[in-house]
This record gives C-alpha cells, structure tokens and sequence, in this order.
C-alpha cells in the first residue's frame, strides 16, 4: 500500500497571508504552503510594511506582524517594485490589495506575466479612485498604481442591486473578483456591493475561499442570490458555504467595513497539489492513501473525486484521507468551469481510459501560465493520443484503461507550467521505460513544480514499483 500527504492549500496560503498583513495585531499561521508563488506574496506585502518572522518549531509557521490595513507603497517618481514572476494569484490579489493602501506601487513579472490580462481589474480600481498607468500594452502588467485608499462614494446607484455596488465579470478570472472582496472592508464611503457582471462565471468556489479567509479573520458580510435578472426578481440571503455555482448578475455580497482581526490560523490541504497524487492511484496498481485532505473542504478541486467516479474509479474517504483501489476508467462528458485546474490531470487520466472524454467551458485555460487546452492535448498527441482542440476544450479519444506506452524520443514539454509538469508526470504510471523515479528526467525543466508544490519529485517517487 502506498502512503502519501497532500501539499499545504497554495489558495489559503495567499489569501492568509493578505489577510495578517492586513489585520490589526500579530497573527500565528501555521502550515503554510513553501513555493515560488506564496514567497512572492509574502514578499510584496513585507515590502508593504507587514512583518513576517518564520518559526523554525513549527512546520510551515510564520509570525505576521499585521499593519492594520496601512499598506505602503513608494512615490510616484520611485514606486514600491512589486514583482510577481508568474504568479497570477499574487498579481491579481494584490493590485487590488495593495491598491487599498498608500502609494504608488509597480505591479510587473515575468514576459509570460506581462501576456495576461488585467483591464478588468484595473478599471474596477480606477471608478474605486486609484490611478493606473500603463508601461506597455493597456490592460495588461507592467503597471503603476497611484492609491490614496479606494473610496465607493463615485459609484452609481444600481437599479435592484443598490448603492455603492461595483460590478466586475469573472469570465477571465476569479481573481479579480478575489482580489476586490480581500480589499473591500477597507473601501471608505459606506457599505460597498461586490456584484458579478459579464457572461459568464469561472471558477466560482474559488470565491468561497476567499470568504471563507474573511470570516476567519472576523471580516462581516451578507451573500444574496435571486433566480434571474428580470426586475421582478427578489434578493434572497443564502449560505455562502453551500453555493457552488453563480450566474452573473445573480449575485451580490455586501461587506460591512472593518479591520482584519489577528489570531492562529491553521492551512487546509491543497487540493489541486493533491489531485496528481490521487490520479496516480487511480492509474496505479496498488492501493494508495492520500493523507491531509478536508472532505468539508470548499475547494473547487475537490470536484476530482467526483469527475473520477464518473469515470467509474473507485476512492473511499475515511476522515481526512482518502484511499483509492485502482480500476478501469472509461470516458466522460464534464463541465470544468468551476476547476479548471484540474483539466491537464483528467486529460491524462482520459488518455488511459476506454472511450471518449469531452471536456468543456474552459476557454480562458488559454490565458494560464501555458495555453491549458493546446498543452495538454500536444502532449497527448506526442504519446499517441487522438485529440480534438475545441475553443472551449478538447475531445480525448483514450487509449484504453490497459494501454501501456513508451517515452523513448518522446519531448516532454513543460511549457514552463508547473501543472502540465506533474500532470504528465503521470506517464509514468503507465510507460514501460520510465517510472515515478526517472520521468522527471525526460522533462526540459522539472524544476518548475516548486511554483506550487516543491516537494512533488519526492512524494511522487512513493508510486514507484518496489
């Protein structure tokens, strides 16, 4: 029987670590994810004038010294460098965190960085008061942020939503909308509305995460849904804990201005870190226990399980592990707008089921730190694979849930893209010439893991033959 651990959540990590360095006082987290993204958060917001001191008796533990939402930045003629290398999470969450602050702050990255958008955000900051310049093209990274504190005095009066409410898509990324709640209780002008616009809604339950942050850290806030758009439709207060989906213009959140209280904060298991880890079981073949998860957990990747046992594989959750028997998969149709995370992992579990895998609604995977609908399906084609691109997705003739293959010549491309890394990883489980051990080996830069889950290369060895 193979034993592994899930990775601290990179999600909780960031939003944690916001949070402290916005609260007043000093907070204890504990478990806190060590990657290349979380370090970059924590960077920027210690230039911002939180302290943060590691704690060397408890894994993961770091001391914040919070700044009571004072977050500073430098002059318009010296911005606060705030450099973000890839991390989307950490570009997102705190333009807008930081843009509730003081100062002028220069929000820039990688090239890859420099190709993702950001207009929807920044133009939600600039009717906040906040003053964007942009360096390059407009709408996307590098940018300078002139902040005096973001105000919702300017906003319209919106016909049955309401005052002060600020409306913002999420059909790019849940990010933005993220970012705007974790800065919200520090808006000045009254009690502001966070509303959803546009066509669509991706990666809702990331959402929850975020409040799930708020409460807490003892942010107050009210959740209301109604059925539809028409004028006719009335506002319902829900349980923000149990909505999984939202439709634009279906949703409001009210959030009463206050400070972030300090405390002891304790980081759930990573989901998405531990879908690989899950699917190797399920292509493996012995029985295999992934240790460290919440089944109560509001993660949106916590959809693997569900998406595996359409495909007809066998997982048992038993308190915070889950162990899974190894069996035949066949094809499924899925939706995977509310974890698109999970796309590469499913297409390589797809490749090595029987039948076809339709996998849909995720166009704006094209925008991640690859293109997550073209990577993954040349990587499956190099192995072999018949795949259909789709604007949306791809179509994934598998292989067979017995296929066995060969790596020999094969280029595994990383497309420096720490998820594409550890999905096809996963070759590995079924590859006559390569295992857990060495696969890595075959990839042009494996070292890209450590942006969320340094510790992969490592745990994965666990699923090697004995």
């Amino acid at each position: 029987m193979i034993q592994v651990t899930a990775p601290a959540s990179k999600s909780f990590s960031h939003r944690y670590l916001i949070a402290a360095a916005l609260a007043n006082g000093t907070s204890i987290i504990s478990n806190v994810l060590d990657a290349d993204d979380t370090a970059k958060t924590r960077e920027i917001l210690s230039q911002a004038g939180a302290v943060f001191t590691e704690l060397e008796d408890t894994p993961g533990g770091w001391r914040v010294e919070g700044t009571g939402g004072r977050l500073c930045g430098g002059t318009p003629d010296e911005p606060l460098s705030c450099y973000v290398h890839e991390s989307g999470t950490t570009c997102r969450l705190l333009s807008a965190v930081l843009a509730s602050g003081r100062g002028s702050f220069r929000i820039h990255g990688a090239p890859r960085m420099h190709e993702r958008p950001i207009g929807a955000l920044t133009s939600a900051l600039a009717s906040l008061g906040c003053k964007i310049t942009w360096e390059g093209k407009e709408g996307y990274p590098p940018f300078v942020m002139e902040s005096t504190g973001l105000s919702i005095e300017s906003l319209p009066f919106v016909p049955h939503t309401g005052p002060h409410t600020l409306a913002i898509s999420m059909a790019e990324s849940s990010q933005y909308f993220s970012g705007l709640l974790l800065a919200s209780p520090q808006f000045a002008g009254g009690i502001p509305t966070l509303t959803l616009t546009g066509e669509k809604v991706v990666s809702w339950p990331y959402i929850g995460l975020t409040l799930q942050c708020m409460a807490d850290f003892g942010i107050k806030f009210v959740v209301e849904t109604r059925e539809d758009t028409s004028d006719s439709a009335d506002w319902s207060m829900v349980n923000w804990r149990t909505l999984r989906h939202a439709e634009p213009g279906c949703v409001r959140i009210k959030i009463q201005p206050g400070a972030y209280h300090a405390g002891k904060f304790y980081v759930e298991g990573d989901w998405s870190g531990a879908s690989y880890l899950v699917a190797a079981g399920t292509l493996g073949t012995e029985r295999a226990i992934v240790r460290g998860l919440r089944a109560d957990s509001l993660q949106g990747d916590k959809a693997l399980l569900s998406l595996l046992e359409q495909m007809g594989a066998s997982l048992t959750f038993v308190r915070n592990d889950i162990s899974i028997v190894p069996r035949p998969l066949h094809g499924i149709d899925c939706d995977m707008s509310q974890c698109p995370d999970l796309v590469p992992t499913v297409a390589v579990l797809a490749a090595f089921a029987d039948g076809t895998t339709n996998i849909t609604n995720v166009a704006h995977l094209r925008l991640k730190e690859s293109d997550r609908i073209k990577a993954p399906a040349d990587s499956l084609r190099r192995i072999g694979v018949r795949v259909e691109e789709h604007e949306d997705g791809m179509t994934i003739h598998g292989l067979g849930s017995q296929a066995r293959i060969t790596l020999d010549g094969v280029h595994l491309a990383t497309n420096n893209d720490h998820r594409m890394a550890m999905s096809q990883a996963l070759f590995a489980l079924r590859a006559t010439d390569a295992g857990p051990c060495d696969i890595h080996r075959l990839m042009d830069d494996a070292s890209v893991v450590s942006k969320s889950f340094p510790g992969f290369w490592h745990i994965f060895e666990a699923f090697a033959d004995d």
